[in-house]
């Protein structure tokens, strides 16, 4: 993985271990629209990138937003989401950022195999739909009341209240096992696309790495019916099934195989994340919401994040795609496992009955 991806990760981690709780604090709209702003400004410094320290500084900034957004606004979401359908608010808040993702690939493979100046259209585009975001915030209802404690909640902590921490084991595995994969999609989309479709094409790259992403939205609707640990071995069982799968098309070079396995394992992706958001939401108050939510999204950039650090180098040091795809699926498995022995623990606990 390059140094740039490097710094996006470890900007992004620092944001929600230090400021993941700010928003409890001083609202959620004021740290949603910094975390804009703070997107703005990296787009927008990456316009013109005549050094390693420009592109540093601007994955930097996308970096910090991100890690800002990710907690504000979907606590945010999930403080003014109705009741019904109960799997309504983890679905927006576990889908979001893959549905963004998704979008993002389709949008930047097209303007940077068609569109005019392909190395700044996308990131102008990018500065003007923040600028609209950034409108729709402000018009927006503030779901909490400030309260004092914004420095001391600036102290490095992660947010794990008691009553959430029975299902941690399986969480984390959902949480890390599947944004794996999605680290996987995001840095070989190129490679699958040659190997597998004979085409360097970055818009037919875009749609491989949306094959896998978009169809999460539908995981939660499918398995709302579900308790939220049903939904969450389900999910996992049938995405590790269909990683395997995936595995199974690289190696063999069947495209259909690729992407309809890549479809699967993206909506069972969906299935289990928002079972297992569900679940932990449950068991919290809204004063703990935002807390909870950097603890998540930390998670879940770790489990992208260290995955894709091993396989950058592998891939440096030759080796080939279909052997970094195994790996993988042993992860997807290896997740799949530990959710089948450790899901279902403290279904007895009260919501918001404890804090630490």
């Amino acid at each position: 993985m390059s140094i740039a991806a490097v710094t996006y990760f470890v900007a992004v981690m620092v944001a929600l271990v230090i400021l993941g709780r700010l928003s409890d604090h001083i609202g959620r709209k004021a740290v949603a629209l910094l975390a804009v702003a703070l997107a703005a400004a990296g787009s927008l410094s990456l316009l013109d990138v005549t050094g390693l320290g420009v592109l540093m500084t601007g994955r930097a900034l996308q970096g910090l937003a991100c890690g800002l957004g990710s907690s504000a606004i979907a606590a945010g979401i999930v403080d003014l989401a109705p009741a019904r359908p109960r799997w309504l608010a983890a679905t927006a808040v576990a889908g979001s950022p893959l549905i963004g993702l998704t979008l993002g690939a389709l949008g930047a493979g097209a303007l940077g195999e068609y569109g005019p100046a392909p190395e700044q259209t996308p990131y102008l585009a990018v500065a003007g739909l923040l600028a609209v975001c950034a409108v729709l915030l402000a018009l927006s209802p503030e779901p909490i009341e400030h309260r004092p404690g914004a420095l001391a909640s600036l102290r490095p902590h992660v947010h794990l209240p008691r009553t959430i921490r029975p299902m941690l084991p399986a969480a984390i595995a959902v949480f890390c096992g599947t944004w794996a994969l999605g680290g996987f999609y995001q840095a070989f989309s190129p490679t699958i696309s040659a190997q597998n479709l004979g085409t360097t094409n970055t818009l037919i790259a875009g749609v491989v790495f949306a094959s896998f992403m978009a169809p999460y939205a539908l995981g939660g609707p499918l398995t709302g019916r579900l308790t939220p640990v049903a939904a969450q071995r389900v999910g996992i069982i049938a995405f590790a099934l269909a990683v395997v799968g995936v595995v199974a098309g690289i190696g063999t070079g069947s495209a259909v195989m690729v992407i309809v396995c890549g479809i699967i394992a993206g909506a069972a992706q969906g299935a289990a994340f928002t079972g297992s958001m569900r679940g932990l939401l449950q068991r919290i108050g809204p004063a703990e919401r935002a807390g909870l939510m950097s603890t998540v999204y930390l998670f879940s950039y770790g489990g992208a994040a260290v995955p894709s650090l091993i396989s950058g180098r592998l891939t440096a040091a030759g080796m080939t795609l279909q052997t970094i795809s195994l790996g993988y699926a042993a992860l997807a498995v290896l997740a799949a496992l530990v959710v089948l022995l450790a899901s279902g623990r403290g279904r007895t606990v009260t919501a918001g009955t404890s804090t630490r």
